[in-house]
């Protein structure tokens, strides 16, 4: 996948369509790619004044944001700012209290067959070997599907074994492979490595990071690690009081280095002060 465009435009709703209505957010969006770079896989996200309370309190307010297709996006912010709830409204598994969201230009209204969502935990069902948890939906010719998926998480050998004898690290390829085994258009993923030890985060950002540029699907990243953000996003979101805080590009050469340079120092502190 190619360098995600640099120039980041912003364009503000003026919401003035109807007497009394409330000026929309800002919309940050990348300048479209050109037709030869774009990817085959990725679905193009888009919030629209999208909304979310509990009761009384209100935990997304009239977000606006769009994601491009193929896309990998880092949205950082407090624990309760939303973050989580943000990645269950666009995979489907909750609902709005206003505003819209799609997905490859279809309204998300309920689960998303082309959405994919990787949590903290593996969650593998321990009574399955590692294969048939792969293949866990039971698609049509779901044994090959499945050992190709494996085998591009780099655990093709670890097949027949159970989840009890996978350390940590592997249990998470295992659960990245079940979610790419439907080719999804776009992965979730929330805060999938926070409870790997550094060595093997490190190693599972390259995996993604390979993975991600091969297939093209579009990316949501949720974490705390402003350091894993900027090490693994084309562009970086601060959500904070229910709107969005901070919306920029990281405009860095890939691979990148896990080792912070000068220009991801400086970016890790600009996402710190928006924190």
């Amino acid at each position: 996948m190619s360098q995600p465009a640099s120039n980041l435009r912003l364009r503000k709703h003026s919401g003035l369509q109807a007497a009394g209505e409330k000026q929309r957010n800002v919309v940050h969006e990348l300048a479209p790619r050109k037709q030869e770079e774009q990817p085959a896989n990725g679905h193009a996200v888009l919030l629209d004044g999208l909304s979310r309370s509990f009761g009384d309190r209100r935990v997304l307010s009239e977000l606006n944001l769009e994601i491009p297709a193929g896309q990998l996006l880092a949205i950082v912010g407090r624990s309760g700012c939303g973050k989580s709830t943000l990645l269950r409204l666009i995979a489907g598994l909750d609902g709005p209290t206003s505003g819209t969201i799609s997905v490859g230009g279809a309204k998300v209204e309920s689960l998303q067959a082309n959405v994919r969502l990787l949590f903290q935990d593996a969650r593998l069902l321990p009574w399955h070997r590692v294969l048939s948890n792969v293949g866990i939906a039971r698609t049509k010719d779901w044994r090959e599907t499945a050992a190709a998926a494996l085998a591009d998480v780099g655990l093709a050998d670890r097949a027949n074994e159970w989840p009890a004898v996978l350390s940590g690290g592997q249990a998470q390829r295992v659960a990245l492979a079940r979610a790419l085994v439907s080719r999804p258009g776009v992965l979730l993923l929330d805060e999938p490595f926070g409870a790997l030890d550094a060595l093997t985060r490190m190693e599972m950002h390259r995996l993604l990071e390979r993975i991600w540029r091969e297939h093209g699907f579009t990316t949501v990243l949720i974490t705390h690690d402003v350091a894993e953000a900027v090490a693994l996003a084309d562009r970086v979101t601060v959500l904070r009081d229910g709107g969005i805080a901070l919306d920029m590009p990281i405009d860095l050469p890939r691979p990148r280095r896990e080792a912070a340079d000068t220009a991801a120092v400086a970016l890790q502190a600009r996402i710190l002060d928006a924190v």
